[in-house]
């Protein structure tokens, strides 16, 4: 299996979908370089993965200033970077009109800036060993858009932009992208998510507490990353939006602005 003994390094790793990759991976031999900002949330992910080669690196995506030496740390636990997976990021609750310009800024700087300079930092490491693969925690919510969610939705979006090109620039290096789009997963991501004025949501939605659990995220997921798909969608119905927007989008107008959106 390709996963086994890949360097993987995977951000957003002390909860929810970072965390159940974590496991999930180390279950099929990789070693693992897991980030985010809390640190004792890290060792406890860190404890419950079945491997001994498991490094912490903390990080902030906001604090895209450190990624040049961070990536440079992240390469000497096991000199070299195999997998990024940028999992890393933050949500929305708020209406379009309403939402503050510091909280819409937040929402860039983190699930946009930042996973986009943590990559540009990782890739000459990738182009010097002439292999990597880089993988991006998108959302269904890059394809389409809902109420709520404009920042978010915004942010996804051009995610999506900038991986499609650097896909395009990656081929001649052998750095393949993928970009994974998924619906509801029973995480934190909405007891988290920003308010209009950048306040924490502080509530579970109902889609997400009813949502697959991100160990059966992982483990639909694994499967695909293996084979580099360019792109992956897993979900509910809600993936059905991602095709109705493509092919109908005036009927996924309609179901949406009768649909209850939390």
């Amino acid at each position: 299996m390709y996963i086994n003994n890949s360097i993987i390094w995977i951000t957003g790793a002390s909860s929810g979908i970072g965390a159940a990759l974590a496991v999930e991976l180390s279950k099929r031999g990789a070693r693992l370089i897991l980030s985010a900002r809390r640190l004792e949330e890290l060792e406890k992910v860190a404890k419950v993965c079945e491997s001994d080669s498991v490094r912490i690196l903390t990080l902030d995506l906001a604090q895209s200033e450190t990624f040049s030496e961070k990536a440079e740390e992240a390469r000497s636990f096991f000199g070299r970077i195999d997998i990024l997976i940028n999992n890393g990021g933050i949500s929305q609750r708020a209406l379009a009109a309403e939402a503050s310009l510091e909280s819409l800024r937040r929402i860039m700087e983190v699930n946009f800036f930042g996973t986009t300079a943590l990559t540009q930092a990782v890739l000459p490491l990738m182009k010097a060993q002439k292999s990597g693969y880089i993988v991006v925690i998108s959302s269904v919510m890059g394809k389409f858009g809902t109420k709520y969610r404009s920042g978010y939705a915004a942010s996804k979006h051009a995610l999506h932009g900038w991986f499609d090109c650097l896909r395009q620039e990656m081929y001649e290096h052998n750095i393949d992208v993928t970009l994974v789009c998924p619906g509801y997963v029973k995480t934190d991501i909405t007891v988290n998510s920003l308010t209009a004025d950048g306040q924490k949501f502080g509530k579970m939605g109902d889609a997400q507490s009813k949502a697959m659990s991100p160990e059966q995220f992982a483990n639909r997921l694994i499967p695909k990353l293996e084979k580099r798909n360019e792109e992956i969608y897993i979900g509910g119905k809600e993936v059905m939006a991602v095709y109705l927007k493509r092919w109908f989008p005036q009927l996924l107008n309609k179901i949406l602005k009768n649909t209850k959106v939390t």
